[in-house]
Parts: structure tokens; C-alpha cells; sequence
């Protein structure tokens, strides 16, 4: 990844923390931290848990929220939060968030998606030429980028972050989704899918 520096900062930092995922269920918890979208008032509470470095994840971001954010969240319909969570390879999942956190609160979730649509191009082999390209197009230069990499306080707020997830609410996979507080049993497939898990939970079920 970007630099050695980096590199070493978020192998110490993630094998110290020993991220797992929990096996226990529970709902939700929310924190200052967790970066949102929405209405914070709307009948319809999203959480979604994702690493940067899932790949189903990333089919998620492109094939169900994309539709799903022009829906719901764009009219004030829903309210969206993403708890950032880290999957192999950690070094990459939080090289991912960090950037995205970089690059600022208005353009957190255009990194996101930028990252998420990127995955495909990854095993093309050297990925720090596409985080560049993409934080470059967020506003950061290369010195910029490198810093944000090395930034120890920020890998260590990543990795507790996702601990706290993990151990608060007890997901064991990505992506997980939460709605009004109750887990999916079954990931939507389909925007369809998505919207009827949604009028399911209006409603009071699953």
C-alpha cells in the first residue's frame, strides 16, 4: 500500500486490536463517529456494516444502495449509517476508510462508493496508484495522501471502531444490514428486495 510507514502503522495497530467479529446479535449502536446520511428523523433507520475490502460489499454499494440512496435517502424517506468495519486484507480495508475520512465529511460517502466501484481493478496488482487517483480526485494531493496513511491516531480510531462494532452489536459478516434496529435475515438482492425489507420493517416484521 502507499507507504512502508503506513503500512506498519496499520499491521501494528489491527494485530494489537486483534479485530474479530462477534458471534453474538444485537441491535444497532450508533455512535458520534459513524457517518450518516439522511434524514436523522425518518421512519426508516438503515445500518449497514462493510469493509472496504468485501467484495460483496462492493456488489451491494453498486447493485442495492446506489437505487437505494436516490429512493429513500435523497427524499428524506431514510436515514443511512455505515459502521465501518475491516476484512482481509485489513491493511486495504482501512487505508480505504482513512481516505474517505481525510477527505472530509461532505465527500466521506463519494469515496466510499468511488472505492467500492474500484474493487474490480485491484487485481490488476498495485493498489496504491488507484486509492491515489481517487483521493486526488477528493482533494487530496500526493503529500496529503501519504499523511492521511501515516496518521496513527486515525488507523487506531478505525480499528477500534470496528472492535466496538463487532463486540457491541455482534456481527459476524459484511455486509450486515440492520433495519429500524432488526438484522435481515437475508441480504437483498435487488433493489426490489431491498424495498420490500423495507415495507416489511414499516410494518413491523423483518
Amino acid at each position: 500500500m502507499p507507504t512502508r510507514r503506513a503500512l506498519v502503522i496499520l499491521s501494528a495497530v489491527l494485530a494489537a486490536g486483534g479485530v474479530g467479529l462477534g458471534a453474538a446479535q444485537a441491535a444497532p449502536t450508533i455512535s458520534p463517529d459513524d457517518m450518516s446520511l439522511g434524514n436523522p428523523k425518518a421512519k426508516v433507520q438503515v445500518v449497514e456494516y462493510a469493509s472496504m475490502a468485501c467484495p460483496h460489499c462492493g456488489h451491494f454499494n453498486e447493485a442495492i444502495f446506489a437505487p437505494f440512496k436516490a429512493k429513500w435517502i435523497d427524499t428524506g424517506k431514510a436515514h443511512y449509517t455505515l459502521k465501518e468495519m475491516l476484512t482481509e486484507p485489513v491493511q486495504v480495508a482501512a487505508a480505504g476508510f482513512m481516505i474517505a475520512r481525510c477527505a472530509g465529511p461532505d465527500k466521506y460517502f463519494t469515496v466510499v462508493d468511488q472505492v467500492f466501484r474500484s474493487q474490480s481493478r485491484w487485481v490488476q496488482g498495485n493498489i496504491k496508484p488507484i486509492f491515489q487517483e481517487i483521493a486526488a480526485a477528493n482533494g487530496l494531493d500526493e503529500a496529503r495522501f501519504n499523511a492521511c496513511l501515516s496518521d496513527q491516531t486515525a488507523a487506531e480510531a478505525i480499528a477500534k471502531r470496528a472492535q466496538n462494532a463487532s463486540d457491541q452489536d455482534g456481527v459476524n459478516s459484511t455486509p450486515t444490514i440492520f433495519i429500524n434496529g432488526k438484522k435481515l435475515d437475508n441480504l437483498p438482492q435487488t433493489p426490489a428486495e431491498m424495498d420490500a425489507a423495507i415495507a416489511a420493517a414499516l410494518k413491523g416484521g423483518r
